[in-house]
């Protein structure tokens, strides 16, 4: 078995397909971009644009800068830094999704998947890349043929979210996703859940955990108080995120309110239109603070007693990654969240609760039992969720396969 200690992967060179680079919120794969040009040639592809796309009346300022690249006013291939490339490949996508047809569809998307690693094999022949390893961010319809037409040494598929469960991908991609886990050389999964799911049809699957950069969170750092938050009683019971009702439960956040009227919850975020009309917002011990940079969350979190993840149990959000704990732990606070198999990783330093019930109870004990002692045990647990340490486990997985794959060549 490869040792974590030792080296990662190095002087390779690395293809990755992922969302686009100018997303505002970011994305795994670009964090993970900046772990594999460490030590390796890294060229950073864009998903291809759709047609609805590029005719966009209206386009963001991202997108419209996706749109330059195509229009020849901005650079197909942009050098980073040394040793990172990220390309916007000039190709459109035939519009598909909606094709019911099993076998018309698979026609649409292998030629799109030929158009455009056409442009990603003329990128590679310029800069001169070889036997390269290809890193797949859960791209189920744009990396489906890319083995076939770029024959890879190596093709990494990287399972972040239980898309099985998004109305979007019903259609074909819930029939597509195990046929393109089953082409992997290796799956990793950012979770307990999704490496069993890849598991189902692929032996060779790893949890690699969640990176995260919770250099914003400091605990000890001095914040002052947000002004909407120095007249709510204590103790506060807080959330930070989008207050979304296909991932929170709103059910369970009325019951808290109404069953301890004497704790104050407080909902930092924007509302979507269910939390909007909720009847959250008639009782009197909940308070809705709005949208706030992210720059300020750290102030918010500081001042809640209790943090919580009151999520809903669906398919969407049974095996995700709650990067949201990460957060908390690393400001020292006690965690209250619903139990789930993603949440296996943090059952030691969280408080975790099945029904809603149960979730009062945990805030209660959460309440009285915290310490420093217990506050520095979750700040040190959040420090270890770094994108060095789930490069470190991609390269330990690609080193087991890699040294398995030489000593059957040696056999054979």
């Amino acid at each position: 078995m490869f040792d974590p200690s030792n080296p990662n992967i190095e002087n390779r060179d690395i293809l990755i397909i992922g969302f686009p680079w100018n997303e505002p919120i970011g994305s795994n794969a670009k964090d993970l971009s900046f772990q594999f040009f460490k030590k390796n040639r890294v060229l950073y592809v864009n998903f291809p644009m759709s047609r609805g796309d590029f005719n966009s009346i209206n386009p963001s300022p991202e997108l419209k800068e996706r749109i330059e690249s195509h229009t020849g006013k901005r650079p197909e291939i942009t050098k980073i830094s040394d040793n990172l490339y990220q390309m916007e490949a000039d190709v459109v996508t035939i519009p598909h999704n909606g094709i019911k047809i099993p076998f018309l569809f698979d026609i649409v998307n292998r030629i799109n998947n030929k158009n455009y690693s056409k442009r990603i094999q003329k990128a590679l022949n310029e800069l001169g890349f070889k036997n390269i390893i290809l890193f797949s961010d859960q791209s189920i319809y744009h990396s489906f043929y890319l083995k076939e037409f770029l024959k890879p040494d190596w093709f990494i598929y990287y399972s972040r979210d239980f898309l099985q469960g998004v109305d979007y991908w019903k259609p074909n991609g819930t029939r597509l996703e195990p046929k393109i886990i089953r082409k992997a050389d290796i799956c990793v999964g950012n979770s307990h859940y999704l490496m069993d799911f890849t598991a189902q049809y692929n032996a060779h699957s790893y949890y690699i955990g969640q990176g995260c950069d919770v250099s914003l969170f400091n605990p000890d750092k001095t914040y002052e108080i947000p002004e909407g938050m120095k007249n709510i009683p204590k103790p506060i019971i807080g959330y930070v995120g989008a207050l979304v009702k296909r991932r929170l439960d709103i059910d369970l956040l009325i019951y808290i309110a109404k069953n301890k009227p004497d704790w104050s919850l407080v909902l930092v975020g924007p509302e979507d239109e269910d939390f909007k009309k909720s009847e959250l917002h008639q009782i009197p011990n909940v308070y809705f603070l709005g949208n706030q940079l992210l720059e300020t969350l750290p102030g918010y979190i500081e001042n809640f007693d209790v943090c919580i993840n009151p999520q809903i149990l669906n398919p969407i959000t049974i095996g995700n990654y709650p990067r949201k704990i990460d957060e908390y732990l690393a400001m020292g606070k006690p965690v209250v969240a619903l139990k789930t198999q993603a949440m296996r990783e943090f059952e030691n330093y969280t408080y975790l609760a099945t029904e809603h019930s149960e979730f009062i109870t945990e805030a209660t004990k959460a309440l009285a039992e915290n310490s420093p002692e217990k506050a520095r045990d979750r700040i040190h647990f959040a420090s270890t969720h770094t994108w060095e340490n789930s490069f470190a486990l991609i390269s330990n997985a690609f080193f087991t396969e890699e040294n398995q794959r030489k000593s059957n060549n040696t056999k054979a």
